[in-house]
């Protein structure tokens, strides 16, 4: 808890990536922000590959506003890593191996759309992964793609909050917040508004368990694989992710059911299915993990304020593409709270206010 009663423009309820980036602007806007966070609640940023790609799908489609998102996801996580002193951003293209020349054809003549042929490369090496990765009929090489290292980001952001006291770890606890028109009060602070960036947890809020959340479920293995020799990502169904240690991250699953934490061993098989389809090389699991996605029913995010207490705001349900749609939504609810101004009508609470009422 806060060591004293204080004020404080804004509470963070939630350290994921939504957390941490909104907390982080507001931040560097000179807000004074308290975050709140619980180390007990599984999180689904803390195993995140955070992965950004432009094209996604086996129709080959552009990710929804990726001219936009992109570059500005970018800035937003060269200067963190800056600030930092860590790398965090790992630019690296995607290799698609094409599983037939129908596919082949498709995907080629895709790209002789500017819009699509821009993110992808020109004249790519497929030799170069011809042994590890059966490519018989070559590969699309998707460009402006990479990861994020998410628990790093989030760990070094947690440790600049809480040096700065401005960080409390804790299970929230809806029903000690005092709530007016003026203000919000939590643990003998005083607060201009409280913002809710708490994942699939969100459901249990009951501020905001009327908006529409879908959780999606997913499953990550980490394997071994001896001498691997490709720095870039291979996606071909489920994508392999080299990293630093020389292990190699594949995934993932996406299930609506059997929602919890929980490996399972159909989630192994499905991924192992998946990558015996075009990895060459033996492999050895080590690891398994499992995570609820924050996604919503429309697959868009949801910002603003409670239409009955606007002292109280929603920053949530980013899904699969949280690394790439975080910042910059989170320049919008920064623009929302402080300057007034509208958020995107794609993702503003305000499409779901006949939930609330009723209507």
């Amino acid at each position: 808890m806060p060591q004293q009663a204080t004020e404080f423009d804004y509470l963070i309820v939630g350290q994921g990536i939504a957390g941490s980036v909104l907390a982080w602007m507001l931040d560097q806007r000179g807000k004074k922000v308290l975050i709140v966070n619980s180390a007990t609640l599984p999180s689904a940023s803390k195993i995140s590959a955070g992965i950004f790609n432009p094209l996604t799908g086996k129709k080959l489609v552009k990710t929804w506003l990726a001219d936009e998102l992109f570059p500005f996801a970018h800035h937003f996580y060269e200067n963190v890593q800056q600030k930092f002193r860590t790398k965090l951003v790992h630019d690296k293209n995607i290799y698609r191996p094409f599983r037939s020349v129908q596919e082949q054809n498709q995907y080629l003549s895709q790209t002789a759309d500017e819009t699509i042929g821009k993110y992808t490369a020109a004249a790519p090496d497929h030799r170069k992964y011809t042994n590890w990765v059966h490519n018989p009929f070559g590969g699309l090489e998707v460009t402006r793609s990479g990861w994020i290292d998410v628990p790093e980001m989030l760990k070094k952001m947690k440790t600049y909050f809480i040096e700065k006291s401005q960080y409390v770890e804790t299970e929230f606890d809806y029903n000690s917040l005092s709530v007016s028109d003026l203000g919000v009060e939590w643990s003998g602070s005083k607060f201009r508004k409280v913002i809710f960036c708490e994942g699939v947890q969100a459901r249990e809020n009951p501020f905001f368990d009327w908006l529409p959340y879908n959780p999606v479920k997913g499953q990550i293995l980490t394997v071994q694989i001896d001498g691997y020799g490709i720095e870039e990502i291979v996606n071909q169904g489920v994508w392999v992710i080299p990293s630093a240690s020389g292990l190699c991250r594949i995934g993932a699953t996406y299930s609506w059911h059997d929602l919890d934490w929980q490996t399972t061993a159909d989630g192994r098989a499905y991924v192992e299915s998946k990558l015996a389809m075009f990895l060459k090389a033996p492999y050895q699991v080590v690891g398994q993990e499992a995570g609820l996605r924050p996604a919503t029913k429309d697959r868009r995010p949801i910002l603003g304020l409670h239409p009955a207490h606007r002292t109280l705001g929603i920053f949530n349900g980013l899904g699969t593409k949280g690394v790439t749609l975080a910042p910059y939504f989170a320049a919008q609810m920064v623009a929302c709270l402080e300057e007034g101004k509208e958020l995107s009508p794609e993702v503003n609470i305000e499409n779901h206010f006949s939930l609330y009422f009723g209507t």
